[in-house]
């Protein structure tokens, strides 16, 4: 005999799902503190060993963040992030208040990437990513390969503003990629950019597009302020 219904849904699950409830509603808002272990116990009705067994879910579904002997702080900001598209684009897409600052567009070489691709000479775009009530959130070089009409971008100009409209254009489409991800201190000229102080480590991520056949597309290295963002690499089947 087969016998159906539904899971009963356990202490440490509803747990969960009123504290996530909260988060993503708004009402635990980011960089709000949790209550503490022992209140969170007696507020639900539930053991401790539930409690840090609900709040390690919670903390790998990145919603919030736990510090040793400070306490656990929501991190989510109702936000996810498209990273096919390049975080920045994402993050302007998402509805955050962003506003981007050509700086320059130049031609300019790259011994590494010259060895791993055969090109000579690349055209290199340098753009201020700017948070309008934060201040600069990043600054992000991106290398493409200087041929056909792309050699003469320093005259002409990006495609609508766009590196990406500016590469399918050219017939550039990325349809594979690579990223690095490390830190760096800031030199002089990027702490006056990023309007830090001089050898500040800011996270520097390093990534590489290349087309269906190898060819490179765009290498962007930008520059992102560790305190606002970090970089979350999962593994094997959920």
């Amino acid at each position: 005999m087969n016998r159906t219904g539904q899971v009963p849904f356990g202490k440490r699950d509803r747990l969960i799902a009123e504290l996530t409830e909260q988060i993503r509603s708004g009402r635990l808002a980011r960089g709000e503190q949790l209550p503490g272990e022992n209140q969170i116990a007696e507020t639900y009705q539930v053991s401790r060993g539930t409690v840090r067994s609900a709040l390690s879910e919670l903390q790998r579904q990145e919603l919030i963040a736990t510090r040793s002997g400070v306490g656990s702080f929501v991190t989510f900001d109702g936000v996810t992030l498209d990273q096919t598209v390049g975080w920045a684009t994402a993050l302007a897409d998402s509805g955050f208040d962003i506003s981007t600052e050509l700086l320059s567009i130049e031609r300019t070489t790259d011994a590494e990437l010259s060895e791993r691709f055969g090109l000579g000479e690349f055209i290199a775009i340098r753009r201020l990513r700017r948070d309008r009530s934060a201040g600069p959130v990043s600054v992000e070089t991106s290398l493409i390969p200087a041929i056909g009409e792309l050699r003469e971008l320093p005259d002409e100009g990006l495609l609508d503003g766009s590196i990406t409209a500016t590469l399918l254009s050219a017939g550039l489409r990325a349809g594979a990629g690579d990223q690095r991800i490390g830190t760096k201190a800031l030199d002089a000229e990027m702490a006056a950019l990023l309007e830090r102080p001089e050898g500040e480590l800011f996270l520097q991520a390093v990534r590489t597009s290349v087309t269906a056949e190898g060819e490179l597309v765009e290498q962007v290295t930008s520059l992102l302020d560790p305190n606002r963002f970090q970089f979350h690499l999962t593994f094997g089947r959920p």
